[in-house]
């Protein structure tokens, strides 16, 4: 055991967040803490790292027990460099280093036998210690660490207070890493990452060895790199084995088992109450009534407490203006800033429908390509244009600053929906969680997830045919994220997306953009179609590397045997076996895929064949609604399936080839 939660009951004011919580967390341990907004999440990570009090219970660690905590927000003022920053977070190695220094100095200064014996016996324990905590990698993990979470390499030497919130908080979270202490408490961590530098903590934390609570809305995330999870719901904690996925399935059953329960327990109950109604006024059945008055009551001391069941609100958005085909131009484009080179040379065009998630590794100009596409800046040669009847809309985590804190919600509201009712924007912010009275909240005192779906919620009100979209569920909790999720898959307009939230991207995508080297790099397919060709070309690299590798080395005149065969050097060998099995990856994703788009071809195909019968018929066009809404599957359905079956022949071919 690491640490123990035992029996911890927490209010703020009259309001319990939880009774009697309890949670036992283990080395090797990942778990996620979920819960609805406002259910307590961050106060309980904060009560284990002992910032907050409890009202009851307590929180024990096992002996010598090291915590770090990743909070939000972080605000880093040092002048020293983000490498530094980070290699000097690792107090007790950096205090090993500064002794053995000490020691060194000491025993070279000393020639009494007796103190040098003395001092030399200190230096082995010391120097013991400060290799077994890995004190001669630290610079080297320190880099590694930055790396992964998307920091180039000459922004290395940069000083950490330089350095937006954002990046801030990576400089956090390597801190963190680096000091790898044995219970790691990290309060949303993918915010502010990319899904690159997502995939590379997902990794990290799934061999971290110590113990794992994070709390996180990003369910691609928590699937990957969690072993139990921990609900916060009905005031309770309830804790499950396996990822969020196994746990949903899990709390379904568990639900399902409770509400077969309750009702068991309401039928009891108003089968006596009829007995009792009936024959409570009969002297022959007295003992028998008061038998069931005591049986009822005791049932309804322990009749089963359902979960709150979270109201979904379905609302269908505005359609945006009708755009021609051709929705933004980029001709030409090249970007710098300063001697810094974004893009030179960039073509790429957008059209109507199209669902478009940008991806990269950070700094690759993901942002600065959006902020191209929405006029938020110029590029420095070439052109943008958008299309006929287009306007866009751009929303990244600074549009949270127009808000007008002295507004209410419904004021806010006010001021971009003129015509409508009240309750037609209340029905509204109800899609956005914003219920009863939390609509005359003042914007100053809304949390972070709040202003966002605030600013979410306006968007959507008269939506622009171009929605820009920065890292959109930054600071939402789930239940936000699958209201704007579902927002999103229905929009019939264009949409370009950067989120580092894997599950929105897949839900969303039906183009992916590669953003890297300087270039843009379109994918004519959703996030797995991405994915698979991404894995085919890093195959294809690994291949020409092994290739390469084996000219090199044999320049030089093989060993031969007395038989005469050539005998490979370690590093062909091993440059065959990465190329053999980067082919070997390569078509097990390949097999997968067809899987995939064999799966979707099906029913496309079924459903294509049913809507051209249904348009035979007189009726669908007496009914402009149910033919509008045929045409637009018919026509989206026309346009996807030519692509699967050309990508289902692709696939055939290359694992007939075997390549």
């Amino acid at each position: 055991m690491i640490a123990l939660v035992d029996k911890v009951t927490k209010s703020f004011g009259g309001r319990v967040l939880y009774a009697e919580a309890t949670l036992q967390l283990n080395a090797g341990e990942r778990w996620a803490l979920v819960g609805p907004n406002g259910a307590g999440k961050t106060t309980l990570l904060k009560i284990i790292m002992g910032l907050e009090s409890s009202d009851e219970g307590t929180v024990s660690f096992a002996r010598d027990t090291t915590l770090g905590y990743l909070e939000q927000e972080t605000d880093i003022s040092s002048s020293k460099t983000a490498l530094q920053e980070v290699i000097d977070s690792a107090t007790e190695i950096k205090s090993l280093e500064h002794r053995v220094a000490e020691l060194e100095h000491a025993i070279a200064g000393t020639s009494d036998e007796v103190e040098l014996e003395r001092l030399l016996a200190q230096y082995g324990q010391a120097q013991d210690r400060f290799e077994r905590l890995g004190g001669y990698e630290l610079e080297s993990k320190a880099r590694a660490i930055l790396s992964g979470l998307g920091f180039p390499v000459a922004d290395f030497s940069k000083p950490a207070r330089d350095f937006s919130g954002g990046w801030q908080m990576r400089i956090a979270l390597s801190k963190l890493l680096l000091r790898h202490p044995d219970l790691l408490l990290l309060d949303e961590p993918t915010n502010h990452l990319d899904l690159e530098s997502v995939q590379w903590l997902e990794q990290f934390l799934s061999g971290y060895d110590g113990a794992v609570l994070l709390v996180s809305h990003d369910r691609s995330f928590m699937d990957k790199c969690v072993s139990h999870v921990a609900s916060l719901e009905n005031k309770r904690l309830y804790t499950y084995t396996g990822n969020y996925s196994q746990y949903l399935s899990q709390r379904e059953d568990n639900l399902e088992q409770l509400r077969a329960k309750r009702a068991a327990q309401e039928r009891d109950i108003a089968h006596m109450e009829t007995f009792i109604e009936r024959f409570r006024y009969k002297p022959t059945k007295a003992k028998q009534v008061q038998e069931r008055v005591r049986r009822v009551e005791r049932i309804r001391q322990e009749l089963v407490v359902l979960p709150e069941s979270h109201q979904t609100v379905h609302f269908r958005f505005p359609e945006p203006p009708r755009t021609g085909d051709k929705v933004v131009e980029l001709t030409g484009v090249s970007k710098h800033f300063g001697a810094n080179r974004v893009y030179d040379g960039l073509d790429l065009t957008l059209y109507r429908g199209d669902h478009v998630a940008l991806v990269g590794p950070n700094g690759a100009g993901k942002s600065t390509l959006m902020k191209l596409m929405g006029g938020v800046i110029e590029p420095t040669t070439g052109v943008v244009e958008l299309g006929k009847n287009v306007s866009c809309a751009y929303y990244a985590q600074h549009q949270l600053e127009t808000l007008d804190p002295a507004n209410t919600v419904l004021g806010e509201m006010d001021k971009v929906a003129p015509g409508w009712t009240t309750s037609e924007e209340r029905r509204l912010l109800g899609a956005f969680l914003f219920h009863g009275d939390d609509v005359l909240k003042r914007v100053s005192v809304l949390s972070g997830g709040e202003r966002a779906r605030l600013a979410l919620a306006k968007m959507l009100v008269a939506p622009d045919p171009l929605l820009l979209l920065d890292e959109p569920t930054n600071h939402l909790d789930i239940d936000s994220v699958d209201v704007l999720e579902r927002a999103l898959v229905d929009f019939p307009a264009t949409i370009v997306l950067i989120s580092h939230d894997e599950h929105l991207v897949r839900a969303i995508s039906n183009k992916v953009v590669d953003v890297r080297d300087h270039a843009a790099t379109m994918y004519v397919g959703d996030y797995d179609y991405y994915i698979f060709k991404r894995a085919e070309l890093e195959a294809a690299k690994a291949d020409e590397q092994g290739a390469s590798t084996t000219k090199v080395a044999g320049h030089a005149e093989p060993t031969r045997p007395a038989g005469g065969r050539n005998v490979k050097t370690k590093e062909q060998r091993r440059a065959d076996a990465e190329a053999r099995q980067a082919q070997s990856r390569a078509l097990r994703g390949t097999k997968r895929r067809l899987k995939e788009v064999e799966a979707a071809l099906a029913p496309a195909q079924k459903r294509y064949d049913e809507l051209m019968e249904l348009m035979a018929s007189e009726e669908l066009y007496n009914d402009a609604d149910a033919f509008d809404a045929a045409m637009k599957e018919y026509t989206a359905l026309s346009k996807k399936i030519p692509l699967l079956e050309e990508e289902w022949i692709e696939l055939t071919d290359k694992i007939e080839a075997g390549v």
